[in-house]
């Protein structure tokens, strides 16, 4: 059972209310209200206000977020674990996670005649058999296969970035992996 500390953008409410839920004593914590419309930055200084209240030895839990980039800056604030729906909601409008976090559009137009893979570092299903043009003909026609490869190739992408934190963290680099997604 977690206990969730809310209280909009408002430090006090937010340091009150982690305060009382602690009191309690739950499994573990949420932050919530967050990554709805406010500044990424504000989201950010939320999360250090509130992150620190919450007992290390319980798991601290960010809702709603996030973006690559958000989830590892969340992780370097405390943040334990998350929860998002943008694999699939990329996916859904023709959208896949490379790199370190940038996001292209295979739905587009550029990509008609490039027989590369979504991303040619990735082991995935999706980027071993087919290429950013057949995917986008997938999508442009309608085929719902276009819209499940790249939501294959999204999760893919997001457990090997929770993979790449989790290693580095227990190898004490996480540093350079908060670096590389900054």
């Amino acid at each position: 059972v977690f206990g969730i500390v809310q209280g909009s953008l408002y430090r006090e409410l937010r340091e009150r209310c982690a305060r009382e839920l602690v009191s309690m004593g739950f499994d573990g914590y949420a932050i919530g209200g967050l990554s709805v419309g406010e500044p990424e930055q504000s989201m950010f200084e939320c999360i250090g206000w509130t992150a620190p209240l919450l007992p290390e030895d319980r798991p601290r839990y960010l809702m709603g977020v996030g973006a690559p980039r958000q989830i590892v800056k969340a992780v370097s604030l405390g943040i334990d674990m998350f929860d998002c729906d943008l694999p699939t909601r990329m996916a859904r409008h023709g959208s896949a996670y490379v790199g370190r976090g940038d996001d292209i559009p295979v739905k587009a137009a550029r990509y008609a005649k490039d027989l590369t893979p979504v991303d040619p570092g990735c082991p995935c299903y999706t980027c071993r058999n087919f290429t950013k043009a057949y995917v986008r003909h997938l999508l442009n026609v309608g085929e719902v296969l276009g819209i499940r490869l790249l939501t294959i190739h999204n999760l893919h992408y997001y457990l090997a970035l929770m993979r790449e934190i989790r290693d580095a963290i227990e190898a004490g680099r996480f540093a350079e992996v908060a670096e590389k997604y900054a």
